[in-house]
């Protein structure tokens, strides 16, 4: 028995303390690479306002996206669980489209689908690339919300609605007051993990001309011109949208054995 929990132990360690081991690894790396008074940390330094600005641009869009997401895939998982076929064949077919389509596919074709400029009566208002890029990420994620709804609605146990009908309640007043309210925990957890990886996906934004933290650090590697530079500033990219998405996800996790859902 001992044995066992010790095996136990020594195999739940790596996964608990993953996020630290990587930081200590990059600390590491940094500091055998990279004096504190070399040229490349400078350039950096001089550098990192930039990238800060950047990646703001990055969560922006991820904000956006998941919002955008949400509340439409809140709507087409509301109607995959119609019980009429006409309804729950086009919301499918929406989840099915676009929970399998590339999502550089879906932010070209975002990019160059939608015009870049609106007109308003006598004059035009721009349609900027990182509004087209969220719209890009958003229909993913509406797909993806709509599953995890859907799902979410699938856990309420079939007694739950039986002993609803029987107090005379209708299938609209089963939804608002028995089954949403249970919903909330089980979908957060997934959706939170959804977020996490959308933020990861804005990377994909500086392809179509957004200046996002990826493309202000290919700016900065072309200016300065040092591999080292390169080296750097790339793995500073690393580190921050590690540090933005790992607590996300150990978040997640923390939420996933509170509720006991898997």
């Amino acid at each position: 028995m001992a044995i066992e929990s010790s095996v136990a132990v020594s195999a739940a360690w790596p996964r608990q303390h993953i996020g630290k081991l990587l930081l200590l690894a990059v600390a590491v790396a940094w500091l055998v690479y990279f004096t504190p008074h070399s040229p490349v940390l400078k350039a950096l330094l001089q550098w990192s306002p930039a990238l800060i600005v950047g990646f703001g641009q990055n969560i922006l869009i991820s904000l956006l996206a998941i919002g955008l997401g949400s509340l439409l895939g809140l709507s087409v998982g509301a109607l995959a669980l119609s019980p009429l076929w006409l309804l729950r064949l086009p919301a499918r077919i929406w989840v099915q489209v676009f929970r399998n389509a590339p999502w550089l596919v879906l932010i070209y074709f975002t990019t160059y689908v939608f015009p870049f400029e609106i007109p308003v009566g006598s004059t035009y208002v721009p349609f900027p690339d990182w509004v087209k890029v969220t719209i890009g990420l958003a229909l993913p994620a509406s797909a993806n919300v709509a599953e995890i709804f859907r799902g979410a609605v699938a856990s309420i146990p079939g007694t739950q609605w039986e002993a609803a009908r029987s107090l005379a309640f209708s299938r609209g007043q089963i939804f608002r007051s028995i089954i949403l309210p249970q919903c909330f925990k089980r979908m957060l957890p997934p959706w939170m993990n959804l977020y996490a990886v959308i933020t990861m996906g804005t990377a994909l934004a500086s392809l179509v001309g957004v200046h996002d933290v990826i493309d202000t650090a290919q700016i900065a590697s072309n200016t300065v011109n040092m591999t080292g530079f390169t080296v750097l500033i790339y793995l500073s990219l690393l580190v921050l949208f590690f540090a933005y998405c790992y607590p996300i996800s150990r978040l997640t996790q923390r939420l996933e054995r509170r509720y006991a859902f898997y």
